[in-house]
C-alpha cells in the first residue's frame, strides 16, 4: 500500500492531488448533467453527438498551440487563471440550467467556452505533475493523478444522479463552479521552492512542428499515438456511446445511466490502483488495454439488461484506464522533458479532440441503426488497434529495443 501511494509524500503534489480529487468530482456532476439536459430537451443522437462536439472542437484546434505555451510558462501561475475561467463557465451553465426552458443553442455555446478552456487547461495540469514530483516518483504520481480523474467518476456522476431526480440540473452546475475553489487554494498553498522547475523554454517560431517532427521520429511515441487515434476516433466516445445505449437500448433512465456509469468508474478505480502498484505503464500494457478494451466493449454490446450491463460496464471501466494510463503514463516518461506540454497536448487531441468526429458519427449510428452499433465498432476498432501495434512493437524498433 506504501508503494502504491509513495508520491503523496511530496507536499505540493499531495495538494494538488486532493484538490483536483474534489474539483474533478464536480467536473464529472456538470459532465453528466450536461449529457442528460441535452438528450432529455432534444431525444436524438445526432444532438448529443453535437453536444460532444461543442465540447472538444476547440481541443482539435487549439490543444497543440497550448501545448507549446504550456512548455515556456509559469504553469502554477497559469492554472489559477484556467481554473478561475472554467469556474465562471459552470456557474454560466447553471443560470441557463435553472431557466424555465433551457436554450440549447446556450447550452452549445458555454460548452464550446469550455472546451477553449480544457484546451488551455489540461496540458498544463498534466505537464505540472512533472514539476510536484521528484524523477523516482513521476511515473507513480503520473498513475495516481489519473485516479483524481476515475474516483470523482464514481462519485460524481451518483451525485449527478441523485441532485437531477431531486433538486433539478441547475445545482449540478453551481456544486461544480464551487469545487474550483478547492484547486484554487492547493495552488495557493504550495511551495514554489519545493517545485522541480527547469528554465522556461523561451517562445521560438516553429514550436508545434518541432513537437509533431519529434513524435514522427520516436518509434515508441509513434506507435503509442497511432493506436490512440483510432480508439479516440471510434472507440474513446463514452459520453455519447454510453447514455444513448442506457436509455435507447436497455431502456433506463437518468438514474439507472448514472448508476451504471458510476460503476464504469469503479472499474477504472481498481484497475489504477492496480496499475499504480504494479507499474503497469509499458508498451506491452498499452496493446494488452487496448485489447481489453476492444473484448469488453464486444461484451457490453451483447448485454440485453442493467445487470449484465453493470457487470460489463465494470470491466469496460478496468480495461478503459488500463490502456488509459499506460499510454498516458509512457509519454511523460519517456518524452523529452522540454517537450511534455506539446506531447500532451498531442496525445490530448487524438484522445479527446476527436470526439468532434466520432461523437456525431457515433450519435448517428445510434439514432439510425440502434445505439448497441456504436459501441461494437468501438469494440472492433480496438482489437484493430491492438493487433496492429502488436505487429509494430514485434518488430522492435532500435530506439524501443530496451523497453518491456
Amino acid at each position: 500500500m506504501k508503494e502504491t501511494f509513495r508520491s503523496l509524500r511530496n507536499r505540493n503534489f499531495r495538494l494538488f492531488f486532493f484538490g483536483q480529487l474534489i474539483s474533478n468530482t464536480g467536473n464529472w456532476l456538470t459532465n453528466v448533467a450536461i449529457t442528460l439536459l441535452v438528450l432529455k430537451i432534444t431525444g436524438s443522437g445526432v444532438d448529443v453527438g453535437l453536444l460532444a462536439a461543442f465540447q472538444y472542437g476547440p481541443i482539435l484546434f487549439l490543444s497543440a498551440w497550448a501545448g507549446a505555451i504550456a512548455d515556456r510558462v509559469d504553469k502554477r501561475k497559469m492554472l489559477f487563471i484556467t481554473q478561475s475561467f472554467e469556474m465562471a463557465q459552470s456557474f454560466g451553465l447553471a443560470i441557463v440550467a435553472f431557466m424555465p426552458h433551457p436554450p440549447i443553442a446556450a447550452l452549445y455555446i458555454l460548452a464550446g467556452f469550455g472546451g477553449i478552456f480544457l484546451s488551455f487547461d489540461n496540458p498544463l495540469r498534466r505537464s505540472f505533475v512533472s514539476e510536484m514530483a521528484p524523477p523516482d516518483d513521476l511515473a507513480n504520481a503520473v498513475v495516481l493523478y489519473s485516479t483524481t480523474m476515475n474516483v470523482p467518476r464514481i462519485l460524481g456522476p451518483a451525485l449527478a444522479g441523485l441532485l437531477i431526480v431531486t433538486t433539478g440540473y441547475g445545482w449540478c452546475f453551481a456544486i461544480d463552479a464551487f469545487t474550483y475553489i478547492a484547486v484554487l487554494i492547493a495552488l495557493a498553498m504550495m511551495r514554489t521552492e519545493d517545485l522541480h522547475r527547469r528554465a522556461p523554454k523561451e517562445r521560438t517560431k516553429g514550436e508545434i512542428r518541432e513537437g509533431l517532427r519529434y513524435v514522427l521520429g520516436t518509434p515508441l511515441l509513434l506507435i503509442n499515438f497511432t493506436i490512440l487515434a483510432l480508439i479516440g476516433v471510434m472507440s474513446y466516445n463514452f459520453t455519447v456511446t454510453l447514455p444513448l445505449f442506457v436509455h435507447m437500448s436497455l431502456g433506463g433512465g437518468d438514474t439507472a445511466f448514472t448508476v451504471l456509469y458510476s460503476i464504469f468508474s469503479a472499474g477504472a478505480v481498481v484497475c489504477t490502483l492496480i496499475v499504480a502498484r504494479r507499474n503497469w505503464v509499458k508498451m506491452n500494457h498499452i496493446i494488452l488495454g487496448a485489447a481489453a478494451l476492444g473484448i469488453t466493449m464486444l461484451v457490453l454490446a451483447a448485454t440485453t439488461n442493467i445487470v449484465f450491463a453493470a457487470a460489463a460496464m465494470f470491466l469496460v471501466g478496468m480495461s478503459s484506464i488500463l490502456y488509459m494510463t499506460a499510454t498516458t503514463t509512457l509519454v511523460q516518461t519517456e518524452s523529452k522533458h522540454e517537450m511534455h506540454g506539446r506531447v500532451l497536448a498531442l496525445q490530448l487531441v487524438l484522445l479527446i479532440g476527436t470526439t468532434p468526429i466520432g461523437g456525431p458519427i457515433s450519435g448517428w449510428l445510434a439514432d439510425a441503426f440502434g445505439a448497441r452499433v456504436p459501441i461494437v465498432i468501438g469494440g472492433v476498432v480496438a482489437l484493430i488497434a491492438a493487433g496492429w501495434g502488436w505487429l509494430q512493437w514485434k518488430r522492435k524498433p532500435a530506439f524501443v529495443q530496451n523497453v518491456p
